[in-house]
């Protein structure tokens, strides 16, 4: 399948987990990866796996969390690539914490990587997209931002829930541009990030029993969706938030 030939794709948070399945995916399929992550080390396996796939990628190590360091990255795709197809905000931040001993940093981390920044990159690449006549946009956000919640993760059900509202104005506001703009919200997805806590059987029987799939989500999962709904398929689809959960799971 090469139903992405040539499209520019910018993907925040490629170095691992669902970015990395994402990079992977829309490279098998023909696009060219700006694939984007603060960790120089992860980031470089991503773009050297689709390399020596034969795909076409390159890294860029920005902070996808403040304007200034974004206006760099989406400028340096531009001057490589000369437009940005599909914007994919991936990155994410999680600490834990209860509400009453979260740390003042970790809390403005949190909204900083999971809410302002995906808002400083639709703004800086939707300015592209509607230059050049449209694009898509989709924003990685988590079933934590509907109605489920997480335990001992205020700072992040809030980013969630607002990237949520984000999408559906941004939708609103881009439709005119040609530039459609959803959300997925995954449930429990089984990445490295979830290794130490899936070793804990009583963990893990709770979270089975609650999903009724009986199964822990994949990356593959995420990403079938994702590539949906940047595809032709999904023209009339936006403004969407999106469950990838296994049917229900109560947090």
């Amino acid at each position: 399948m090469t139903e992405f030939t040539d499209q520019v794709v910018l993907i925040t948070g490629a170095g691992r987990g669902i970015g990395r399945a994402l990079a992977d995916a829309f490279a098998a399929q023909g696009a060219i990866l700006a694939a984007n992550d603060i960790n120089p080390v992860s980031l470089e396996e991503t773009v050297g796996r689709i390399t020596a796939a034969g795909g076409r990628a390159r890294g860029y190590i920005f902070d996808a969390a403040k304007r200034m360091p974004i206006q760099g990255l989406v400028s340096q795709v531009l001057e490589d690539w000369g437009r940005i197809d599909i914007l994919i905000n991936n990155a994410a931040v999680e600490p834990r914490a209860s509400l009453l001993e979260m740390d003042e940093w970790d809390f403005h981390r949190t909204l900083d990587v999971n809410l302002a920044g995906p808002f400083f990159t639709m703004q800086l690449a939707g300015r592209a997209m509607r230059q050049q006549g449209g694009g898509v946009i989709v924003n990685i956000a988590s079933i934590a931002g509907r109605a489920h919640g997480l335990q001992d993760r205020s700072a992040y059900v809030a980013s969630k829930m607002g990237l949520i509202g984000l999408t559906r104005e941004a939708a609103r506001e881009l439709a005119a541009y040609h530039i459609r703009v959803n959300a997925v919200c995954p449930g429990i997805i089984d990445t490295e990030g979830l290794a130490a806590q899936r070793q804990d059987e009583a963990t893990l029987r709770k979270w089975l029993e609650d999903i009724p799939q009986g199964r822990l989500g994949t990356p593959a999962d995420v990403v079938g969706v994702v590539l949906f709904l940047c595809s032709p398929a999904a023209a009339y689809l936006t403004g969407q938030a999106i469950n990838v959960d296994g049917g229900k799971v109560m947090c």
